[in-house]
């Protein structure tokens, strides 16, 4: 296995990590991938060869990358036309250990109930109390 080969194995044992990072950055799910593609251009241009963590690195790329992001946002004073509706992550990339891992099921609560249940039909309503309840 090559010097590359590695190091795309140890982008993506990284990847989920850095799009949580991104995404509670970001709050979007599609500016959360951006980012975390950018810190794997940015790899990808300078190696890894002088990087002693690894993980630490692409978390600092990561979050420059975000604050980036942010501050364009503000320069171009981006507002949306509809509500925000956080993006709902559920997934197996949350199947990952650690303390932010333990807090998870109580934001995705949090989440769903910013969901404006009025708008939905009353099919999607039980399908989310389902779930919900499912999370419990």
């Amino acid at each position: 296995m090559g010097e590359g080969d590695q190091l795309v194995q140890r982008f993506e044992a990284n990847r989920p990590r850095l799009r949580g990072v991104a995404y509670r950055m970001l709050g979007s799910l599609s500016d959360a991938d951006d980012a975390v593609q950018e810190a794997w251009l940015r790899l990808s241009r300078a190696g890894a060869g002088g990087v002693d963590n690894l993980d630490g690195w692409l978390t600092t790329v990561v979050a420059r990358v975000c604050l980036d992001v942010l501050r364009s946002r503000n320069v171009r004073r981006e507002t949306s036309l509809e509500a925000h509706i956080p993006d709902l992550v559920i997934g197996p990339d949350d199947r990952t250990t650690g303390p932010e891992t333990e807090a998870l099921p109580g934001r995705r609560l949090r989440a769903y109930s910013f969901l404006p249940t009025r708008t939905i039909s009353p099919d999607s309503t039980r399908s989310l109390t389902r779930r919900l309840n499912a999370l419990r």
